[in-house]
């Protein structure tokens, strides 16, 4: 099941958002001493905007020092997907067609589940 971080949603600024919804912008401490996370977060249901997928952006940002990014780490996903999904939950980071990319911001790594369908996952001897 998808939540956020609501203790680290941000309520003031262009990126507030309003309590209580599954969907917003946070800031919460990294797993990695001396950064923070900033997730955009989305739960594919908001009225409007279904896209029927849970989405989570994730960007690395030195402490007091938002403008100073760096590409998130592995752990620093995978604390994310622990935050936003339960433990059985199959999340995926996914690398589109070349011609598909959209790349906003060079420094954010993104995390998606479809609500609709279950992700294919291979044989568990090859994970």
């Amino acid at each position: 099941m998808f939540h956020v971080p609501e203790r680290s949603r941000l309520l003031d600024g262009p990126l507030a958002s309003d309590p209580g919804i599954n969907a917003g912008a946070f800031i919460l401490d990294s797993v990695e001493p001396g950064w923070q996370l900033i997730l955009i977060c989305d739960d594919g249901r908001c009225a409007g905007c279904a896209s029927h997928w849970e989405h989570v952006s994730v960007r690395a940002v030195l402490r007091g020092h938002r403008g100073r990014g760096r590409i998130p780490t592995w752990r620093e996903m995978a604390h994310v997907k622990a935050i936003c999904w339960d433990d059985d939950d199959v999340v995926m980071q996914l690398h589109p067609a070349r011609r598909n990319y959209v790349n906003t911001h060079a420094h954010v790594l993104h995390l998606w589940r479809p609500i609709r369908e279950p992700i294919p996952t291979p044989p568990i001897g090859l994970v």
